[in-house]
């Protein structure tokens, strides 16, 4: 069997890296899926995805003359959702997304009182606040350079 750049072949994981896994997609031939191209989402530890002796569907990125090969489980994914999408199946249903929706928001906090709350005064209001601190910020910094006292001639 010939493997060429952009197939997309099933394949046995047989090592696993930091940088990567290594998989085996024919009988001595094996290819690296780099970390990034393991999944849409950020991967921190390659171990969390993948095990070894696990059977993942991978594309073939890259195929050099020395043997070296480049896999992709996420284009893999990618290409078959949009074969999937091409094909007509699933009409009128809506499409999941392959990028997970992450809710978890860290220290923003929007104060809302009962009144009007457009866009357009809350960005008036962020403004105002915003100058409101360049000038205190000002004002410290012109106190901190006179070194607190100031000349008379």
């Amino acid at each position: 069997m010939q493997i060429e750049v952009g197939s997309i072949v099933k394949g046995k994981v047989t090592g696993i890296a930091a940088f990567g896994a290594f998989v085996e997609i024919e009988r001595g031939v094996t290819g690296l899926v780099h970390i990034s191209e393991i999944s849409t989402e950020y991967v921190d530890d390659v171990k969390n995805y993948l095990k070894v002796g696990q059977e993942v569907t991978v594309k073939v990125i890259s195929a050099e003359e020395n043997g070296k090969m480049s896999l992709s489980i996420r284009r893999a994914a990618e290409n078959g959702e949009h074969e999937h999408q091409k094909s007509g199946k699933n009409k009128g249903h809506k499409q999941k997304s392959s990028v997970p929706f992450r809710s978890e928001i860290t220290d923003f906090s929007i104060t809302r009182d009962n009144s009007d709350t457009s866009f357009e005064n809350m960005l008036s209001r962020f403004k105002q606040d915003s100058d409101d601190k360049m000038q205190s910020l000002k004002r410290s910094a012109e106190n901190k350079r006179s070194g607190g006292y100031k000349r008379t001639f």
